[in-house]
C-alpha cells in the first residue's frame, strides 16, 4: 500500500549532524527564472515560506490559497499541501525539523504550537518588514557559520515566532489567564489528534490522555471553534482520509484499514455522511 510522499530535509552542509536540521533559503535562488511545482506531499519537518513578493496558488490541507504579497505560509509535520509558486517571487524558506529545534520551556513549545496552527497570514508591510529582519539575520548565520551559529539561529527562531503570534492575532484582544489555558490546551488536544487519530476515535480516549472530563474538553473546544470534541475527531478522520485519498491510489479498503476501519463499508458510510459523497466520488470529482 502506498503512503502519502513524505519529504525529509536534508543536509547538503555536514556541519548540522543528521540528528539536528535546518535549512533557510531565498525564494529567488531556489527559483531562478523558472515557476516552482510541488504536487500533493506531506513533511516531516516544518516549513516556513515567507513571500515580500509572491504569486500562485498554495493549498493546505484542501484549503486553497491565493499567494500574494506580505504573506507567510506555516505547514506543521504531517499536513499536506501543494504550492504552484511564480517566477520572480521573493523571500525566504524556512525548513527545520524538532530534532534542531524543540523547546523545552512550557511558554515557547506553546508558542511554536500557536504559531505552527496558523497555516496562512497576510501581512502589513511594516510588521511583514519587522519578521524579515529576522529571516536576513537568520540567513546570515547560516551562510557564515560563525561560532555558535546554530545557537543563534535558534534564539532567532524563537524570535520570530513570538513576533509572529503577535502579529498574527487581534492587538486589540487581551489574553486573560482563563484565555491561555484555554488555548494551551487546545493546541495540546490538536496535536493528540495528529499522533493517534488512527487508534483513537472516541472523546473518552483524548480525556483520560488529558486528564480532563468530557465536559472540560468539550467547553474548551467549543470556545475555541464553536465544535464540540467529537466533531473535531471526525473533522480529522475526514482529513487524513481526503489526504490518502488524493495523494496516494491506494484502494478505499486499504485507506479505510490505516485509519483504523476493520470494516471498510462502515468507513464508506462514515465517510460519506460527512461529505455527502463517496470515497471514489470524492477522489474523482477532485482531479
Amino acid at each position: 500500500m502506498k503512503k502519502i510522499p513524505i519529504r525529509q530535509l536534508s543536509s547538503p552542509l555536514q556541519e548540522l549532524s543528521s540528528s539536528e536540521r535546518f535549512k533557510i533559503r531565498r525564494v529567488e535562488d531556489i527559483l531562478g527564472e523558472t515557476d516552482l511545482v510541488h504536487d500533493l506531499h506531506r513533511h516531516d519537518f516544518f516549513f516556513i515560506l515567507a513571500l515580500k513578493k509572491g504569486a500562485g496558488n498554495h493549498e493546505i490541507d484542501f484549503t486553497a490559497y491565493n499567494v500574494r504579497d506580505n504573506t507567510i505560509f506555516f505547514i506543521r509535520p504531517g499536513q499536506v499541501h501543494k504550492l504552484e509558486l511564480k517566477a520572480g517571487s521573493t523571500g525566504y524558506l524556512v525548513e527545520f525539523n524538532t530534532e534542531f529545534y524543540h523547546p523545552k520551556d512550557k511558554k515557547s513549545n506553546q508558542r511554536l504550537r500557536k504559531a505552527s496552527n496558523k497555516n496562512y497570514c497576510e501581512l502589513e508591510i511594516g510588521r511583514f518588514n519587522k519578521l524579515q529582519t529576522i529571516l536576513s539575520s537568520m540567513m546570515d548565520e547560516y551562510v557564515d557559520k560563525e561560532e555558535g551559529y546554530q545557537d543563534v539561529i535558534k534564539s532567532s527562531l524563537d524570535i520570530f515566532f513570538i513576533e509572529f503570534v503577535r502579529q498574527s492575532q487581534n492587538p486589540k484582544s487581551i489574553s486573560t489567564v482563563a484565555n491561555s489555558y484555554t488555548q494551551e490546551r487546545f493546541e495540546e488536544f490538536l496535536e493528540l489528534l495528529d499522533k493517534h487519530i488512527a487508534t483513537h476515535k472516541q472523546v473518552s480516549q483524548y480525556t483520560d490522555l488529558m486528564n480532563l472530563s468530557p465536559y472540560q474538553l468539550n467547553e474548551i473546544t467549543k470556545s475555541s471553534i464553536g465544535k464540540t470534541a467529537s466533531d473535531m475527531i471526525n473533522d480529522h478522520i475526514i482529513l487524513e482520509a481526503k489526504r490518502y485519498l488524493l495523494a496516494t491510489p491506494n484502494q478505499v479498503k486499504d485507506i479505510a484499514d490505516q485509519l483504523g476501519f476493520e470494516d471498510p463499508s462502515y468507513f464508506i458510510r462514515f465517510f460519506k455522511k460527512h461529505t455527502r459523497q463517496s470515497p471514489e466520488a470524492f477522489r474523482q470529482n477532485f482531479k
